[in-house]
């Protein structure tokens, strides 16, 4: 079942988790909405421009590559994108954010994407 994961720090660069995480959520089929404040492409996908606050619907997973320091002014966005889960990527944890998902009804996981997708876990 597809699961449209919206990728927080997306970066069209290979040598990125998120890049590399973009590649292998498609490889399983699922929807991806990269996201960041940098601009390029990921898997034939414009990275969208996080800056804007994109609106985005149905979002089942959002997956954080941006660390801790840098996801305050981000914290109401991502709340309002409702997503089922956020995936707290490792250098990405953050628990007052994850206090506030939970206290929202959402799942919260300090988890790694790949490893997630390699075991089938996702």
């Amino acid at each position: 079942m597809s699961k449209k994961t919206v990728i927080l720090g997306a970066s069209g660069k290979p040598n990125r988790y998120s890049y590399l995480a973009a590649h292998k959520l498609r490889s399983k089929d699922h929807e991806i909405v990269p996201l960041s404040i940098h601009k390029g492409n990921v898997v034939e996908t414009e990275i969208l421009d996080l800056n804007k606050k994109p609106e985005i619907e149905e979002v089942d997973t959002v997956t954080m590559y941006v660390n801790r320091n840098h996801q305050k002014e981000w914290e109401d966005y991502i709340l309002s994108l409702n997503p089922k889960r956020i995936i707290f990527n490792p250098g990405a944890e953050n628990p007052s954010l994850q206090s506030k998902a939970e206290k929202q009804g959402i799942e919260t996981l300090k988890a790694c994407t790949l490893v997630m997708l390699n075991t089938g876990q996702y």
